[in-house]
């Protein structure tokens, strides 16, 4: 693969801190633009690359993000406010990171800058029982978070030099480490309290390893002639699993845990659907770790932290 200059907006999060090393380690020139609204020192080891360079700045910020943008090659917008709970909390936020800001970005692109997004699966909503959504299925968003991706990401395929990453829910240790995805979140809770209450456990969802989420930009960039201009579904495709199932799983590692299913409530996140990641499949790639995998790394990794700074929420 080619050297590339590679500009990763919101790099320090949970994402980019797994996928900023590994863009380095092959060779490419790597800028993060990140604000640390977290106080992470996630890439705290990679600063010694000669390759990486690093701004403290504000995505949102036209005059920061324009000379940064016209030396890239290649674009990876990873900054947003990221899931329904914290786009539900501060709506103003979530659309000028989520939607506007990127759009201020995709509108500073010559035509021949490539762009790799990562949008999410959750635009699915509510999904047919039993039947597989692919890249082809109508979108119907049931969170502000989801909306905005989905508008977002009809921007950025309205360039012919884009990528759509539909992706399924991350799970997985990062050095920018977040509990608030579910996978994480019930290892933890399993781990720590040996319970969990389920609200509406039937709802499936698709999984995908943070690790594996790197390999498919990875992918993307090697391939990216064939890929262009089109979105991609990307997740285990052994792993279309309702709530009630992956605790099941995850009861295999942590004899003992407990879950209940709550007679009154409702989850706040309304998506339930499964998918096909066919499309991505039949191009090439192919997800390295499992679920199993993640569950076992997780049950390590949190030996080492408490629920106090990791969440989103």
């Amino acid at each position: 693969m080619e050297k590339l200059s590679i500009l990763v907006t919101g790099g320090a999060g949970y994402i980019g801190a797994i996928m900023v090393p590994e863009l380095l380690a092959s060779g490419h020139n790597v800028t993060v633009l990140d604000n640390f609204m977290y106080r992470q020192n996630s890439l705290s080891h990679v600063c010694a690359a000669e390759n990486f360079s690093l701004i403290n700045g504000d995505a949102r910020q036209e005059d920061q993000l324009r000379p940064l943008v016209s030396k890239a090659d290649v674009i990876i917008p990873l900054a947003a406010l990221v899931g329904a709970p914290i786009c539900e909390k501060d709506p103003i936020g979530a659309r000028s990171l989520n939607f506007d800001a990127q759009k201020m970005l995709l509108e500073m692109l010559s035509s021949d800058q490539m762009v790799l997004a990562p949008i999410t699966n959750s635009g699915y909503g509510v999904g047919e029982k039993d039947v597989l959504c692919t890249e082809n299925t109508p979108l119907r968003p049931v969170s502000l978070y989801g909306r905005h991706k989905v508008e977002i990401e009809e921007v950025i395929l309205s360039r012919e030099n884009s990528i759509s990453f539909r992706l399924a829910t991350v799970f997985g240790m990062s050095p920018r480490m977040r509990l608030d995805l579910l996978v994480n979140d019930f290892v933890y809770r399993a781990k720590t309290d040996r319970t969990v209450v389920l609200f509406e456990s039937h709802f499936k969802r698709n999984y995908i390893h943070v690790r594996d989420v790197t390999n498919v930009f990875m992918h993307g960039l090697r391939q990216f002639g064939k890929l262009k201009g089109e979105a991609y579904n990307v997740g285990l495709s052994d792993a279309n699993l309702s709530k009630r199932e992956l605790c099941e799983v995850i009861r295999r590692h942590i004899p003992g845990f407990i879950f209940l299913e709550a007679e009154i409530g409702q989850d706040p996140d309304k998506r339930d659907y499964i998918v096909s990641n066919d499309k991505i499949e039949s191009t090439g790639f192919r997800a390295k770790h499992s679920l199993d995998d993640g569950i076992q790394e997780l049950i390590k990794g949190y030996q080492m932290i408490s629920n106090s700074l990791y969440t989103n929420n």
